[in-house]
């Protein structure tokens, strides 16, 4: 009997340690951002895409309307529970180029200098009908070629 008692403290220990665990938040990193003694070896007004490039990497992300500056992002996201996930931290590396394609500035951004982007949907406006399943199989019967489809 003392042995089936240590078997349920045992069982209720790992059963609270478990949910306690599951309650615990955890992260996900996204991205990268060059570390600063890299950074620091580009040198505005002398360096260029290419030596960027071979240094640092290219980015994932470039400017929307061009070529003019490329950034480098990385994010910590906090996951709990079923809450939405949560940024907390984020860096952003902005290295903007003049038009002969030499660095022109180099910024470092973090969590606190971001704004709240309010996305617009735009959706393109078609005269496609919505057609559903149903309708698109009945109306293929009359399509339907028997010597074709019997190979001969």
């Amino acid at each position: 009997m003392n042995g089936n008692r240590k078997g349920v403290k045992l069982a209720m220990a790992i059963l609270f340690s478990v949910g306690l665990t599951a309650c615990s938040a955890t992260f996900t990193n996204h991205g990268y951002v060059p570390p600063d003694d890299e950074l620091a070896a580009i040198l505005p007004g002398i360096d260029d895409r290419a030596s960027v490039e071979d240094t640092i990497g290219r980015p994932s992300a470039s400017g929307i309307v061009g070529e003019d500056t490329w950034f480098y992002v990385a994010s910590r996201q906090r996951h709990y529970l079923y809450n939405a996930p949560e940024v907390t931290e984020r860096q952003i590396v902005a290295i903007s180029f003049d038009q002969r394609g030499t660095v022109e500035n180099i910024r470092e951004l973090g969590l606190e200098d971001g704004q709240v982007v309010n996305f617009s949907r735009r959706v393109t406006e078609t005269n496609i009908q919505e057609v559903t399943f149903l309708r698109q199989l009945f109306s293929n019967f009359g399509r339907i070629n028997i010597g074709d489809a019997l190979g001969n």
